[in-house]
């Protein structure tokens, strides 16, 4: 059984629930009113039917527990039932994704897949899901939202600019040679524990968004240029903003 099969048998319980539970919050208010008013023999048949509701109610969550306990999440996974949803819900969404499971890019995040404990994390923040529409719709929500923040590109060039020459002087490297962006992180952001809060990926978006940005003045009057490299290993995937994918390999400012 895959989660949705799971979820459309949950929905019934659900609707069936919620309709016992109505008509215990009805009996109850009508036991307090009768209470109130002195109404002995009412509250005591509404007792009655109240003992009767709470019966089925017992009885509907406890079948709805057993159908939840016996569904295998890890099987689920393991078996290649939910990589394949969740690759079908990207492509439904308009969501790119690279990657075999448990293990995916889908830009800026990485997406890795806890099969022991059915957690998935995006990069380190994890989330309990799975229903892969769901999933889907946290990272598309998420890649929204970063597209949406403030971006200052001439601060961050100017920012690039001072760590590109701070890597040509340590390199040994002259003005204006290129230099592969995944080394120019490094001094961008020399220490280790800056990384876990602004790690590669973080700077593969901000390189991404000062891809596309518009006439950006770099402090000094410098001009900068990506460059490709034949080796995508040591080249940043990047996608612009109409979702067109790019691996920038190196750098120069000039």
């Amino acid at each position: 059984m895959d989660y949705e099969l799971l979820y459309n048998e949950y929905l019934s319980y659900e609707k069936a629930i919620k309709e016992k539970i109505k008509l215990v919050t009805k009996l109850q208010k009508a036991i307090a009113k009768n209470m109130s008013s002195g109404d002995l023999s009412k509250s005591i048949s509404d007792t009655e039917l109240l003992h009767q509701a709470s019966d089925e109610l017992s009885d509907l969550t406890s079948s709805l527990n057993a159908l939840l306990s016996s569904f295998d999440a890890r099987e689920y996974m393991e078996s290649g039932l939910f990589a394949q949803q969740l690759l079908s819900q990207c492509e439904q969404s308009n969501v790119d994704v690279i990657g075999d499971f448990p293990v995916y890019e889908m830009f800026p995040y990485k997406v890795r897949f806890d099969v022991e404990n059915q957690d998935a994390y995006l990069d380190r923040k994890k989330v309990s899901c799975l229903r892969p529409s769901t999933l889907v719709s946290i990272v598309k929500a998420g890649q929204e939202k970063l597209y949406k923040a403030s971006f200052r590109a001439n601060q961050f060039a100017t920012e690039l600019a001072a760590a590109y020459d701070l890597a040509c002087l340590k390199l040994g490297k002259e003005a204006g040679a290129d230099i592969y962006l995944t080394t120019l992180y490094k001094y961008l952001v020399p220490m280790s524990r800056s990384r876990k809060e602004y790690d590669q990926q973080s700077y593969a978006f901000d390189i991404a968004r000062l891809f596309d940005a518009q006439d950006v003045e770099v402090k000094g009057g410098r001009s900068f240029q990506f460059g490709p490299s034949r080796n995508n290993s040591k080249a940043l995937r990047i996608l612009d903003q109409t979702g067109r994918e790019y691996y920038l390999a190196t750098i120069r400012f000039y």
